[in-house]
């Protein structure tokens, strides 16, 4: 061979070198990727997250362009209580992949945690809405709420309660900052009224609620009377008032209460709350076509009031209209589940028409809620507020 042809091929040789160096440096490259990975995902299984996080953390030194693996390692490091080690991950992945929405609001957690406020804000208001994992939901939602509620604004803080209840109706956490929000903003309304109008019908009205309250019967009764006196035509105050008489004992305080309940009728006769009431009134007094007529109008005009079907369906069994009043128990038990009476009045029905084990079933559950509410009637009484006992209108104070 040549020289110069031995020469050639050794050029050849020279210039190919590289190459496959090349390529043999990136298929290492991606075997150790592929090997992090695995590791990563054993762990992630295993349910070793103290392991997985080097592996990811050498994963995405080597490719950081991996969503997945910046997403794992970011929620993983801030759940190890490492949130300023976890923005930079959890920044990588969304800003690749802006859709993930879950990550987006660990991210806002992350960054209020660490007192970035104004940007975690921005990061858990965008993703709340989106975000459809229940538990996520719940603490981005609660964390909103919170900064809401430091910055003044109530207004937003109620929205999110709302948003909340809706998703969680039964979750604790969730309850207790309604509460605290609702009284929050109960407080704020109180203040401005009081301000604004310090002698008004509506300040009186308000106070009368406060009364309520702290179970002082009779002066939230004086407060309603003051109200009624500033302005007869209150929106809603003689079906307040009426409310109030009708738990009363005394027949005179009850006579009073229908009074009021008829007022507040011809103040609006569209007012189902007060024709329900007065239905009621109308079936203790065994006046049953007025009770039927008064239940049937509360029904058409409020179709979901669990009360009016009820008080239908009690007096549709005292006609025996029974078939009718099957249909409205069924109803109100899908609108109130927890109304005792209305499984009781079921379940009678049932045994009436030999269903036997849909009787044993309602009979059960009347039992069941029956239950529950003598509970949380002890749980009040642990308050100790009771309410006054209730004087009739110009009885002198004792």
């Amino acid at each position: 061979m040549s020289i110069l042809k031995y020469l050639a091929l050794g050029g050849i040789g020279f210039l190919l070198s590289p190459a496959l160096h090349f390529a043999q440096t990136a298929n290492d490259k991606q075997s150790q990727i592929e090997e992090h990975s695995r590791k990563a995902q054993e762990y992630l299984r295993e349910k070793q997250p103290g392991l997985a996080i080097p592996e990811l953390e050498a994963l995405t030194a080597l490719d950081p362009e991996n969503v997945e693996a910046q997403a794992d390692l970011g929620v993983l490091m801030f759940f190890q209580g490492k949130p300023a080690d976890a923005i930079p991950h959890l920044r990588s992945a969304l800003e690749r992949r802006p859709a993930l929405v879950n990550v987006q609001g660990m991210l806002g957690l992350a960054e209020v945690s660490t007192r970035d406020v104004d940007q975690g804000r921005k990061d858990l208001e965008a993703s709340f809405p989106l975000i459809e994992e229940l538990k996520l939901k719940i603490q981005v939602g609660l964390e909103l709420v919170g900064l809401y509620t430091q910055s003044g604004d109530l207004s937003q803080a109620g929205n999110i309660v709302a948003q909340l209840r809706k998703a969680a109706p039964d979750n604790a956490a969730v309850l207790y900052a309604a509460y605290r929000t609702y009284s929050d903003l109960s407080g704020e309304s109180m203040l401005a009224l009081s301000l604004s109008a310090p002698d008004s019908a509506q300040m009186h009205q308000l106070l009368a609620h406060e009364e309520i309250k702290e179970g002082n019967t009779n002066a939230a009764i004086a407060q309603y009377r003051k109200a009624i006196a500033i302005d007869p035509h209150l929106p809603g105050v003689h079906f307040e008032l009426a409310e109030l008489l009708h738990t009363s004992q005394d027949q005179a305080v009850k006579a009073e209460a229908e009074q009021e309940y008829r007022i507040a009728l011809r103040e609006n006769p569209q007012d189902e709350k007060a024709i329900c009431r007065l239905a009621e009134i109308a079936a203790q007094a065994g006046n049953v076509q007025q009770a039927y007529e008064g239940y049937s109008r509360a029904v058409e005009l409020q179709s979901s009031d669990a009360d009016a079907k009820l008080g239908l369906a009690k007096t549709l069994i005292g006609m025996n209209q029974t078939a009718r009043a099957l249909s409205l128990l069924q109803d109100t038990v899908q609108l109130e589940p927890t109304n005792a009476v209305a499984h009781y009045r079921l379940g009678t029905l049932y045994e009436r028409m030999g269903r036997k084990e849909d009787a044993i079933h309602e009979v059960e559950l009347y039992k069941k809620y029956k239950s529950m509410k003598e509970k949380l009637r002890a749980v009040y009484r642990d308050l100790m507020i009771q309410p006054e006992v209730i004087r009739a209108s110009g009885e002198d104070e004792k």
